[in-house]
């Protein structure tokens, strides 16, 4: 998932930062609420976790900004305040759960993966963009800076697994299980290939590469 964490207090957002990234998921930080508001409205996200006391603009201005906007993305409240008025007021503006300080890290992870849930089995997704690439999943078409690319169905299939995790290393295990649908290793280099092959067909005439190997790890799409 890519979470964006709004936190003022520079240690509890690292160490967030930090809990969330090995466990799997791609973070960015913003300091307060205004860079909050402009990290969330630049970027897209899957969970919003947002501090409720902060300078310049707190949590509760900046989710009801973005409520305003449009912007559906879950959002998770972290607080000191503890009492049903408060917690009412940040579900009022527009919050999907909120967790008080202290909290364990376990419930956290487990709240935000449920936000993701949520959001997945609410709404059916057509369309899946990372950075300037596109994917049409009803037309099964490709684009990126309004090129059509051509891929195999089997290329798509792993494009659109990558695009689903943009941002976090995807392992050979992962790209076996999910797009070969086998629970073993083949011991070939079908990943290889296939990798290669989708790299020259999105990359090659481009500026910036998107798909990285990641050495010791797999594979990594980056917006």
């Amino acid at each position: 998932m890519r979470i964006l964490i709004v936190e003022d207090d520079v240690e509890a957002a690292e160490a967030m930062e930090r809990g969330l990234t090995e466990t799997g998921h791609a973070c960015t930080k913003a300091p307060d609420g205004e860079a909050g508001l402009t990290a969330a409205r630049d970027g897209e996200f899957d969970v919003l976790i947002v501090d409720r006391m902060m300078p310049k603009m707190n949590g509760v201005q900046l989710i009801e900004t973005l409520r305003r906007e449009g912007d559906q993305t879950p959002v998770l409240f972290l607080s000191a305040l503890g009492e049903v008025a408060d917690r009412v007021a940040g579900l009022q503006a527009g919050g999907d759960d909120y967790l008080v300080k202290p909290y364990a890290f376990v419930e956290l992870i487990a709240r935000v993966e449920a936000l993701s849930r949520r959001r997945e089995t609410g709404s059916v997704q057509t369309l899946l963009k990372v950075g300037e690439l596109e994917m049409d999943l009803i037309g099964r078409s490709v684009h990126r800076q309004g090129k059509e690319i051509d891929l195999q169905p089997r290329e798509f299939q792993l494009l659109e697994f990558m695009m689903r995790h943009a941002g976090q290393s995807v392992t050979r295990t992962m790209l076996l299980e999910k797009v070969w649908e086998y629970h073993f290793d083949p011991q070939t280099n079908v990943i290889d290939v296939h990798v290669s092959r989708l790299r020259s067909k999105i990359d090659k005439g481009f500026d910036r590469p998107m798909l990285q190997t990641v050495r010791g790890a797999g594979y990594r799409l980056d917006a």
